[in-house]
């Protein structure tokens, strides 16, 4: 995977950050400085760390699956876009707004279960795993913490075409993993 496509599939996976974050920004009126970091490193730390748990499980089948890598990298990628697509047309239930630790780590893990499964088509691109962990960690940081501070400001911003385009972007990649 280039260093493109990584960007890409970073930008893609802290979508999720940025939708969550964003709805978490409307509604904290107070310690707004400091609930955005909490938010934020929580969300880059969950969507970092993930992937390295989907290549380490990847690494144990390498060889079996090692024929199909780009078969699999294509389903990962076009299974998560797709999913994207179809729960931007969802009706989408009422935000969790909690800024305590517990509320965190659960907002945490539920927005970094896609980057779990992008750990594989990590390890099956032979991509540097640290340089991903950075990657994917650093622009869901970034993206929380726009998302916060862009929801304290913006209250109606549209979440679906942030969704669809994440997920046309995952497609794109899963395409582009098949021509090359």
């Amino acid at each position: 995977m280039s260093l493109i496509d990584l960007i890409l599939l970073a930008v893609a996976l802290g979508i999720d950050c940025f939708i969550v974050s964003f709805s978490q920004g409307i509604i904290f009126k107070h310690n707004r400085t400091k609930n955005s970091l909490k938010l934020a490193l929580i969300m880059g730390l969950f969507q970092g760390l993930m992937p390295v748990i989907g290549f380490v499980g990847t690494d144990y089948m390498y060889k079996l699956i090692v024929p199909f890598s780009k078969w699999i990298v294509f389903g990962i990628f076009f299974i998560l876009g797709t999913k994207f697509i179809v729960e931007a047309f969802q009706p989408k239930e009422e935000e969790i707004q909690c800024i305590d630790l517990k509320c965190l780590l659960g907002l945490g893990l539920a927005t970094s279960i896609d980057a779990l499964v992008s750990g594989a088509s990590i390890r099956l691109t032979n991509t540097s795993l640290l340089l991903s962990v950075i990657t994917i960690g650093l622009a869901s940081f970034l993206m929380s913490l726009s998302g916060f501070w862009t929801g304290n400001f913006v209250k109606n911003l549209p979440s679906k075409p942030l969704e669809i385009t994440g997920g046309v972007i995952l497609i794109l990649l899963a395409v582009k993993s098949l021509l090359s």
